[in-house]
């Protein structure tokens, strides 16, 4: 099974290359997903995060991600102590997920990880692939999206890191300044084959 790693901000247009991985037979691991999901259901983690920032519950006895969040996002240093945590957990069940996809013999898998290099994870790759565009154009298509302003749409942008964070180190960077989401579709199918030819 060959394993693609895919890294951009939001807006760019991984979720166009992650269709095409989709069409070619490939499985799909979106990190943050995995994170979330493991919020809810991973007693390890939950425990481990209570420990470094106190009771974080709800009323129905949910880890409070609104709370998590407004503790951490003040403060760089349990922001990155945070990200360690959610990190390690994510990377490790992603392991697994991507274990049981070759199990079941699928020919291709991606990986969607912001953090894609610093996790370790693009060390699974065989490609990884940092997916840009220029913020006015993810700023148009966020508030398309998403149907919010383009005041709110640009402090989306601007909260995210540059491109460079995400085109240094990968494999391959795809700038996305198509006119049409086919046109970029399939300029990603040609990157796809070339990897899967390799």
């Amino acid at each position: 099974m060959k394993i693609i790693g895919i890294t951009g901000p939001t807006g760019a247009g991984k979720t166009t290359a992650l269709r095409e991985v989709e069409a070619l037979g490939g499985a799909v691991i979106d990190c943050d997903a995995v994170y979330h999901q493991l919020l809810e259901s991973d007693l390890t983690l939950q425990k481990r995060l209570e420990e470094e920032f106190g009771p974080l519950r709800d009323k129905k006895g949910a880890i409070d991600r609104k709370k998590l969040g407004s503790m951490v996002f003040g403060s760089p240093e349990k922001l990155e102590r945070l990200n360690a945590i959610a990190q390690r957990a994510t990377v490790e069940k992603t392991r697994e997920i991507l274990e049981e996809h070759r199990q079941a013999g699928r020919p291709l898998a991606a990986v969607d990880a912001i953090a894609l290099l610093e996790s370790g994870l693009g060390e699974l790759c065989e490609a990884t692939i940092a997916v840009v565009a220029p913020p006015e154009i993810r700023v148009r298509r966020i508030m398309t999206r998403e149907g919010i302003s383009e005041e709110y749409a640009w402090s989306r942008v601007r909260a995210q890191k540059g491109d460079d964070y995400f085109t240094k180190g990968c494999d391959i960077a795809l700038v996305n300044n198509c006119p049409t989401q086919e046109e970029f579709a399939s300029q990603v199918r040609v990157v796809l084959h070339k990897i899967l030819e390799g």
